[in-house]
């Protein structure tokens, strides 16, 4: 039960940061990108690529395995229940977010190029902002459920 309560703790944890840090930079990144200052959006998206790689990505990669590892210790199936859903909306989630970091990525490089030679960041750079917002709403909408379930168990 030890080994339970410690990968447990790890889960919810894991569950914390990634979620935390999700909203966290796309709320600095989404209202930089609002002022339309090169300097400032160059920064953020920097250390938003940044912090996406240090601490979301682990924690995305965490947070399936150590699941299925609390299931398989309390004896649970995925089936049509919280498991089987939770396992659904994380896998759309994932779907959204994946385009957002490679979007992310495209778009802190256009803003360095910018931000070096003092110009306008491209219209490119604002399509692609239309799709990391667009993307990012049923993610972290997904993943606020996907919460829920694992604290509420409803079914």
């Amino acid at each position: 039960m030890h080994d339970y309560l410690i990968v447990k703790t790890l889960h919810i944890l894991s569950a914390t940061l990634m979620f935390g840090t999700g909203f966290g930079t796309a709320f600095y990144m989404f209202f930089t990108n609002r002022s339309r200052n090169v300097a400032a959006i160059a920064v953020v998206t920097r250390w938003v690529a940044r912090a996406d790689w240090w601490f979301t990505t682990p924690a995305v990669i965490f947070q399936p395995l150590s699941g299925w590892w609390l299931m398989r210790q309390l004896g649970w199936e995925v089936g049509w229940n919280w498991v089987g859903l939770t396992l659904l909306l994380y896998a759309i989630a994932g779907a959204c977010w994946l385009p957002v970091v490679w979007l992310q990525l495209r778009m802190r490089d256009m803003a360095q190029i910018a931000y070096a030679q003092s110009t306008e960041l491209p219209a490119r750079y604002w399509h692609y902002e239309r799709w990391w917002t667009v993307l990012g709403f049923p993610a972290f909408g997904g993943l606020l459920i996907v919460y829920w379930l694992m604290v509420a168990k409803p079914f």
